[in-house]
């Protein structure tokens, strides 16, 4: 029994450490998934990021229904471990145990986050800046870049989460 308790405990570490270093895990819901990707206006082919994947619903989604190259970066093991599952029967979507901030975006074509303000404004845009190349599209989810004008803004009323669009 003890044995059980410590691997509990290690994996709510993990998911605590990862939720301090950018944001705690809150997934994107499903009616936002088709606001989200009409934003990003994804294309076959082309290359999305979702920093900080969580169980990995955003990227199986840019990769079935878009066809894209689609990866999730993850550094809370747990998580990390249902997007592996998960990629059993998505085989076309990619998941990396690692950390965002490690990962070069250089190649992306679509950069899609939920970040605290905080980790967004701190460390994610300075990132962003330096290996964006012009032209990519990022989506931020729920909460804005500071000092950078969104191309758009989604938000249909009051109640909806605000996703905004910016283009580099």
């Amino acid at each position: 029994m003890n044995i059980v308790i410590v691997i509990f405990l290690i994996l709510l570490i993990s998911v605590a450490i990862a939720g301090s270093s950018f944001a705690p895990w809150v997934p994107a819901r499903k009616a936002d998934l088709i606001r989200i990707f009409k934003l990003a206006n994804l294309k076959p082919s082309e290359t999305f990021y979702d920093l900080g994947c969580g169980n990995g619903r955003v990227v199986i989604y840019a990769a079935k229904n878009f066809q894209a190259k689609a990866i999730g970066l993850e550094i809370a093991f747990p998580l990390y471990l249902i997007c592996k599952w998960r990629q059993i029967f998505n085989p076309s979507a990619v998941f990396k145990y690692q950390n965002l901030f490690t990962e070069d975006l250089s190649r992306a074509d679509v950069i899609y986050f939920f970040g605290t303000p905080q980790r967004i404004n701190s460390k994610l845009k300075q990132k962003l800046e330096r290996e964006a190349r012009p032209g990519v599209r990022i989506i931020s989810y729920v909460f804005p870049i500071d000092s950078w004008r969104p191309k758009q803004i989604d938000r249909p009323s009051k109640t909806e989460l605000p996703i905004y669009l910016y283009v580099r």
